[in-house]
């Protein structure tokens, strides 16, 4: 099965826009990245343009080279024998006047169940700010057996990921 056969894992399709569901852990985060217009519009070509995730150390393949709702991507971390290589869907795309962003949800196969949504605002005080919300759980035996390895790669790419903006 190929990457663009493969279905979603979770049936809470799209809830990272609003309440997120019981069942999953839940993560919220969100830093200030900057400040004004050239901010703003710099941090959401880099994001909808997948270098957010190549600046993070990923590896990136996707089937559109801009975010689109229905993208596929192929993401990879890691070296040689220890590579991890998992896919994702978007499910929706933030496009408005003062935010940018989009959520991808996890395909047959990626190691958790969930979803994950990037978004870039451009406050009213000028503050241009990511935030991150994912909700997931364990979603293979592998990764059900290393648990905690697995929620400390979480942390370190959302850390890396905010500091790539």
């Amino acid at each position: 099965m190929t990457l663009l056969d493969r279905p979603l894992t979770y049936p809470e399709i799209g809830a990272t826009a609003g309440q997120l569901p019981d069942g999953y852990d839940h993560l919220r985060v969100h830093r200030v990245i900057g400040h004004g217009e050239p901010t703003f519009h710099r941090a959401a070509e880099r994001l909808m343009s997948w270098q957010m995730h190549r600046a993070a150390g990923l590896t990136v393949e996707a089937t559109t080279p801009r975010v689109e709702q229905g993208s596929r991507v192929r993401l990879r971390l890691g070296r040689h024998l220890l590579r991890i290589s998992f896919g994702c869907q978007v499910v929706y795309v933030v496009e408005e006047e003062r935010r940018r962003g989009f959520a991808y949800g996890t395909l047959q196969g990626h190691p958790e169940q969930g979803e994950e949504r990037f978004c870039v605002d451009w406050r009213e005080d000028d503050a241009v700010v990511l935030t991150i919300t994912a909700f997931s759980r364990q979603g293979t035996w592998w990764s059900r057996a290393l648990a905690p390895i697995n929620r400390r790669l979480q942390q370190r790419y959302t850390s890396r990921y905010l500091q790539a903006l």
